[in-house]
């Protein structure tokens, strides 16, 4: 949720209009995270000044917006820094004083774009009003860029003037909570700061000449001590012994950054771009370098330079520039109408890419790269524990049984937020297995840290390469699902099922007694994604059942048992939140305990009867229902006899998926759900891609 975007060019000529328009159609990549208001900040035409435009809306409106202040596309510039960004509101409504970007004051001396929640704000604030500063907005940010300012000014009292990372250091101090942060200043003209704490950052690098090392190297300071600071006397503990900077001249200054150095020693023509999203960035470059948390990422004369506070045992002393193989097509909507369909329809490509390369369909083995060498430390685990949020925990779910049954190892599925509430005991001999399609959710974020601080063994199952969660576990598996730019997950979610079943198939492969077990489920992933795109024919029937049996609807039950309450369980969750239908996930067992109060024949219910070792309870459950004149839409297998004469002889209608290994079946029963959800939001005209009050990446607590 949120988006920041930013853009610096060095001896690249370009007009104010070109400026603008790179940031717009930034933030327009950014659209589908979620958001309430957007705005861009950019030099102004006097010398020292800063043009904000902001609104509420989308992207649209912010254009229109520009349009209406006209200002002057012509002004050219060799060297600029603007900043962008989509708001999701956590602090005050959206209205205009609380959009993004924040100043410091009315002259726009400093001006901040962030992502994230600053949780000592509240004390900042009121120190802040102490000393005289007027604020304009209900946001957090806005206390960071007074925050800026007033430690510029505090500086200039000592006789000195920081430079600008250093004034950062300075401003990180007083911050508790996460942030993604730009920072632009008008008393450091063509500079930007970027710095990151639990909320994802990359700087992208387009250059014509080539750079001379791929990688930027990270500077610390002379010492191991923090870097002086100026007294805030905030209320965070006990008084410090602030001193003022002491030197005027820079460390920052005398060095170079070796990526950036040319042959002949003259200055590199160069762009930036700042994004907390690749997808913003692909169209201009893939090269890439992924900040890390606490990192400080100062841009100007041409040169990327990354500082930090202090130097940690064993920290990287390195940033690697890495090529995105994310392609400009892949996050563009194509023929259809939705990313939502689009992504729905990719799933037979998605599923094969998650497979390719690491299954042996001849030879019937499973190889994970990224596991490999740790899978004799998982086996011999007391237990794993399965942490994910929404989507993702549902595809844990889906998986468990067949995790217990191949690796005989206890298996406990937790939602982060509850794992955390909970204080869980967490011990070294478990395995926490954390999976997330952004791999920057907050909630498993924080759950992670609570694991790795008890020792345990991380493992992450991420969709983004460079997430935090791919960085901080031990081990893992991308899914490589491709970019999923629909705020409902759905590609990502059958990629993540077939990912955590080969982490079951790879970590039974010693056992013999599992042997034609595995085989049976390894040539059952091979017919997948041909079965998906088989199932994906039904869409007719389903817009259908849409516009008829389900139309004006105000409720939904799905039904599923083993196996499939986990399809039940995300099918409601697609519902709800892509169609604002009220629909709930129940198992199948527990309907005579209090559900089937709810069953009459006005209730429409959907219900997964697809054939495994549970089909005959399946069927006495759905019997029930229709002899309380439900009328059960079955989610069945193609030429199933026992649902083809219920439905000749009652009022049941019939969805045939192929048949496919029972830890397999949540595979293809969850599509038709998909395509459902898809279709009920599209009667209703609702925006499909970004529903209400919901975000793509949820990066807050």
């Amino acid at each position: 949720m949120c988006g920041i975007f930013g853009y610096c060019n060095y001896l690249v000529e370009k007009s104010r209009g070109d400026v603008i328009d790179t940031l717009v159609e930034g933030l327009q990549r950014l659209e589908y995270r979620g958001y309430d208001s957007t705005g861009i900040a950019i030099d102004g035409d006097e010398p020292d000044s800063t043009l904000i435009y902001k609104q509420i809306g989308k992207v649209a409106a912010l254009e229109k917006e520009i349009e209406a202040e006209k200002p002057n596309r012509d002004v050219t510039f060799v060297s600029h820094c603007g900043i962008a960004h989509t708001r999701w509101a956590t602090h005050g409504e959206p209205k205009w004083s609380n959009c993004h970007p924040q100043r410091s004051d009315t002259a726009s001396d400093f001006v901040i774009v962030h992502n994230g929640i600053i949780t000592n704000f509240r004390e900042l604030k009121q120190l802040l009003i102490n000393k005289g500063y007027k604020f304009e907005s209900d946001t957090d940010t806005e206390c960071i860029a007074k925050l800026f300012k007033h430690l510029y000014d505090t500086n200039l009292k000592h006789g000195n003037e920081p430079d600008f990372h250093e004034l950062t250091m300075q401003v990180l101090l007083e911050l508790d909570g996460s942030y993604g942060l730009l920072c632009r200043s008008v008393h450091y003209p063509n500079e930007v700061i970027a710095t990151r704490k639990g909320s994802p950052l990359l700087i992208g690098v387009k250059s014509e000449r080539k750079l001379k090392v791929d990688f930027v190297d990270v500077e610390f300071p002379d010492t191991d001590e923090a870097q002086p600071e100026i007294p805030l006397n905030s209320t965070r503990g006990e008084a410090r012994n602030f001193l003022p900077i002491a030197s005027n001249e820079s460390a920052l200054r005398r060095s170079q950054s070796r990526a950036f150095l040319s042959e002949d020693g003259a200055p590199n023509p160069v762009e930036f771009f700042v994004s907390s999203d690749a997808a913003s960035v692909v169209k201009h470059t893939k090269k890439v370098l992924f900040l890390e948390d606490d990192d400080i990422a100062h841009i100007y004369d041409g040169e990327l330079h990354i500082h930090r506070s202090r130097r940690e045992i064993g920290a990287s002393a390195t940033r690697s520039i890495q090529t995105l193989e994310m392609e400009l097509a892949q996050i563009m909507k194509g023929s259809y109408k939705h990313f939502m369909q689009k992504e729905i329809f990719e799933q037979p490509d998605s599923t094969f890419n998650t497979m390719r390369g690491r299954i042996d369909f001849e030879n019937n083995s499973v190889m994970l790269g990224g596991l490999n060498s740790w899978l004799p430390v998982i086996r011999r685990a007391r237990r794993l524990i399965m942490i994910a949020c929404g989507t993702s925990y549902h595809s844990c779910l889906a998986t468990r049984a067949i995790f217990e049954e191949l690796s005989e190892i206890p298996v406990s599925v937790e939602l982060a937020s509850d794992f955390l509430d909970r204080k869980t005991p967490v011990f070294r001999d478990d395995i926490a297995v954390f999976v997330s399609q952004s791999g920057e959710t907050a909630d498993t974020m924080l759950a992670l840290k609570y694991c790795l601080e008890r020792g345990a063994l991380t493992v992450g199952i991420v969709n983004n390469v460079g997430s935090s969660i791919s960085r901080v576990t031990h081990c893992g598996v991308h899914i490589n699902a491709g970019p999923e730019i629909g705020v409902a997950s759905t590609k990502a979610y059958t990629s993540q099922y077939i990912a955590l079943v080969m982490f079951a198939l790879s970590l039974s492969d010693d056992r013999v007694s599992k042997l034609d077990r595995r085989r049976e489920i390894i040539q059952g992933l091979k017919k997948i994604p041909e079965q998906i795109r088989k199932v994906l024919l039904m869409e007719p029937r389903i817009k259908e059942l849409c516009e008829k049996e389900l139309k004006d609807q105000k409720s939904l039950l799905l039904l599923g048992r083993g196996y499939q309450f986990a399809s039940a369980l995300e099918g409601a969750l697609k519902i709800k939140e892509i169609s604002y239908m009220h629909s709930e996930g129940v198992l199948a067992g527990e309907l005579k305990h209090g559900v089937l109060a709810l069953v009459d024949e006005n209730l429409p219910i959907i219900a997964f009867g697809t054939r495994d070792s549970l089909f005959p309870k399946v069927v006495s459950s759905i019997e029930q229902v229709t002899a309380r004149k439900g009328r059960p839409i079955i989610i069945c297998n193609e030429n199933d006899e026992v649902w083809a004469a219920k439905a000749a002889n009652s009022n049941l209608a019939t969805l045939e998926v192929p048949l496919t290994v029972d830890c397999l079946q949540g595979l293809l029963n969850i599509i038709p759900l998909q395509l459902t959800s898809y279709w009920l939001a599209v009667n209703k005209n609702i925006d499909v891609d970004f529903p209400r009050n919901l975000a793509k990446s949820v990066t807050v607590e």
